[in-house]
Parts: structure tokens; C-alpha cells; sequence
């Protein structure tokens, strides 16, 4: 066993270290405990990712989130062209659940600890290779006061890595031969407290997603409830575009501008799954590190955390002894379900959120109850619905109509 020179000597052996703590990360590690495997979920301190918060009761179901985790329920959305037209959007039969980011994550990394996984804090700093080619994870540890320790590097030893730490993933480019650049929507929101005089027009149970040039020129702003506060943001792929301008706009318009806010966070999403999650040895990454942020919409939690069970699933085969290819089902999996999803999300970002144009015409279809019940069915319970063919044949040609500039808006 080695140790590198200003490096402590690692003195334990994980079968798998889940680098990052989000729901990606920590869903991996709590699966990978359940199945009894020595985990060490390693996170950094205070980093709270910027998130509207929403899940589909997909997610509600699939990963067991109690009640007490939702701040808020969702019963509508509202949509927000650039001319202020308003179109509100039901949730039939069911509602979207709200979470803050900042509960959610911390909820789902105890309950990974609960089921055995091991918790430290400390930002990852290189992998390495032991005399035997053992993974070696060398990171600093977080003091008390969440700050980064002064000293040498701590290292660790671990049979599988997984790589759960976010967009430009250090983890994805130091162990992935040939990962390529994603490109990023950088986004940002503040938590703001909701005032006890509630400002007109504001609805605890609705969702508003404003699409508009001036809050953003290719993503869309949002203004979303949780319980007691409120996620107001944005995103932008425009390094020169004003993110907090913009924010500062849509609280202006909601009448928030006074509010007291709570925190500000921001980072960058990558909008396209990488072509490849795996070294073909002993690490895969999840989660936004994998790119699984879904174009047009913007919804990660749900995607990270299933990214994040496929991924827990090839490790656990792997340490049963299957071969290293076995890590390629994780992202096999998770296209084979996801990916067409993906790709008409991606045609709907590109085309429908070019121009302010655009942009009214995409809010004006959404009056059509086909394209909302079949929507919504579609995030609901998170697959392409193939039931109902006349309504697929009804909004290709509304569709049309307003590509071809037919429809009246």
C-alpha cells in the first residue's frame, strides 16, 4: 500500500466511494448500502445546487419520499408568454411535489447513512492509482465550521467509483478517457421568504414559467412555491446575459422585490447526456456529471436519481464479479428509457425558445387541452405516450399550423 508524497496513507478500503452527496449521489449510495456494500459517500459542505425543486409522483413513488419532505403540492402551472398572455395548465387527478434542495439532499444522504453508507465531508481532489491498481480517492477534508482543512490530502482505497459531482464532473474528466465538453446552461435562483401579506395574484399551489427575451434569451424564468418561501430563477447558456438581472425582474413582476431573501445559488446544467459514463474499469458517473438534465424543461432530480440507481445496479455487478463492460448498462439503461424523451426536448429547446416570437407562438399551443393532458402525462409518469393517436395526429397539425404561421396566437 502507498501513499502519495503531502498525502496521508490510506488506511481503509471501500468497495465503492460515491463522489458528491445530491440526489444522484445519494441514491446510489443508499442502494449500494442496501445491498450491503462498505460505502463512503464523500460531499462538500454547504453546496446547495440552484433548483425550481419539482418532482413528478413518479419519483414520489419509485424512490419512497415521505410527505414531510414536500414543502409545497403543485396543483397548476402557469405558462407566461412574452406579451404577458397567461395560460394556465391543470394538474388533473394529481399534483407535482416541491422540494427545497437544501432538506431534500440532506433527507436523502441520511438515509443512506441510516442504511450503512459512510459519511464525510471534504471536497474531492484527484484520483489515483495504489501499487496493485486500486482506485486511490485523495480529497481534503471540511472542518467543523464547514471550511476546507489546512494539512496534507486524505486518501482512501475503493474497489468502484462513482463520480456524482456535478456539471464538469473532475471526477468524469480525470478517470473517462476522451470526455467531451457539454455545453451549460448556467442557471440561478434566490430563495426568497414568501411575506405574510401575500403579494396579488400569487397562488401557493402553482408553478409560473415565463418564457421572455429579457429573462431569458434561450431558457425560461420561473417563480415557484415552497410552503413558506420561494424558488425565483433562471438559466442561460449567454455568459453576458444578466442572471440576477433577470431574477431581480421576475421578482419585480411577481410583486417581491421587497421580500427578504433567504440564499442566492447558482451553477451550471449541462443539456445534453454524455456519450459515455464509464471508464471501463471501476467508474461511472451520475447525475448532472453524466449530463442527464433533460433540454427544454430543465428537470434533473428525477433523472439524477434514476441515473444514479442504474449506476448502483452495474457497480453491484461488477463487485459480484461480472466483467468492467457491465458499468456501460448504467447509461445503456438509462437512454433506452430516457433518451427519446431527451431528444424531442432538445428539437423543442432549439426551435421554440429561438425568439420572443417563438416563444408566443409555444405558450399559445399550450391553450390546447390535447397537448396539456398528453404533457403532462408525459412528466407524470416520465415516458412518451403512445396511447390516444388522434390526439398525436391533432397537435401534429396544430403544430404545423403554427410553424407554417397559420395559427392565430
Amino acid at each position: 500500500m502507498t501513499s502519495t508524497p503531502g498525502t496521508h496513507a490510506p488506511t481503509e478500503t471501500f468497495d465503492v466511494v460515491v463522489v458528491g452527496g445530491g440526489p444522484a449521489g445519494a441514491t446510489a449510495a443508499d442502494d449500494l448500502a442496501r445491498q450491503g456494500r462498505k460505502v463512503l459517500l464523500l460531499d462538500r459542505a454547504g453546496r446547495i445546487k440552484p433548483c425550481g425543486g419539482a418532482i413528478p409522483p413518479r419519483l414520489i413513488k419509485d424512490f419512497q419520499i415521505p410527505d414531510s419532505q414536500l414543502a409545497a403540492r403543485a396543483h397548476s402551472a402557469r405558462m407566461v408568454s412574452p406579451t404577458n398572455v397567461k395560460v394556465d395548465i391543470p394538474i388533473e387527478g394529481g399534483f407535482v411535489g416541491l422540494v427545497d434542495r437544501e432538506h431534500f439532499d440532506e433527507f436523502l444522504r441520511e438515509r443512506a447513512a441510516s442504511h450503512g453508507a459512510q459519511r464525510r465531508s471534504g471536497r474531492f481532489e484527484r484520483l489515483e492509482r495504489d501499487a496493485d491498481g486500486t482506485a486511490l480517492i485523495l480529497y481534503r477534508p471540511s472542518g467543523g465550521d464547514g471550511g476546507e482543512t489546512e494539512g496534507p490530502l486524505w486518501s482512501v482505497r475503493a474497489k468502484a467509483v462513482i463520480g456524482a459531482d456535478g456539471a464538469r464532473s473532475a471526477v468524469a474528466q480525470q478517470a473517462i478517457p476522451g470526455i467531451e465538453k457539454v455545453a451549460c446552461v448556467f442557471a440561478y435562483h434566490e430563495i426568497i421568504a414568501l411575506p405574510e401579506q401575500q403579494p396579488a395574484g400569487y397562488d401557493p399551489t402553482r408553478c409560473d414559467v415565463i418564457y421572455r427575451g429579457s429573462i431569458s434569451p434561450d431558457f425560461y424564468g420561473w417563480v415557484f412555491p415552497h410552503g413558506k418561501t420561494l424558488s425565483i430563477g433562471t438559466g442561460s447558456a449567454d455568459k453576458g446575459f444578466s442572471l440576477r438581472g433577470a431574477v431581480a425582474t421576475l421578482r419585480a413582476d411577481a410583486g417581491l422585490a421587497g421580500a427578504r431573501t433567504i440564499r442566492r445559488e447558482g451553477a451550471p446544467l449541462p443539456m445534453k447526456p454524455l456519450k459515455r459514463w464509464d471508464n471501463g474499469r471501476d467508474v461511472v458517473v451520475v447525475g448532472d456529471a453524466a449530463g442527464v438534465i433533460a433540454p427544454s424543461s430543465g428537470e434533473g432530480i428525477y433523472y439524477a436519481m434514476a441515473s444514479g440507481r442504474h449506476a448502483a445496479t452495474a457497480v453491484g455487478a461488477l463487485l459480484q464479479g461480472a466483467s468492467p463492460r457491465c458499468l456501460g448498462q448504467a447509461r445503456k439503461l438509462f437512454m433506452r428509457e430516457h433518451g427519446r424523451v431527451f431528444w424531442v426536448l432538445g428539437i423543442m429547446q432549439r426551435f421554440w425558445y429561438s425568439s420572443d416570437k417563438r416563444r408566443e407562438r409555444f405558450v399559445s399551443i399550450c391553450k390546447d387541452k390535447d397537448v396539456q393532458q398528453l404533457t403532462f402525462d408525459a412528466y407524470m409518469n416520465k415516458r412518451l405516450v403512445r396511447k390516444k393517436p388522434m390526439a398525436h395526429v391533432r397537435i401534429f397539425f396544430k403544430d404545423m399550423a403554427h410553424l407554417l404561421g397559420l395559427a392565430r396566437v
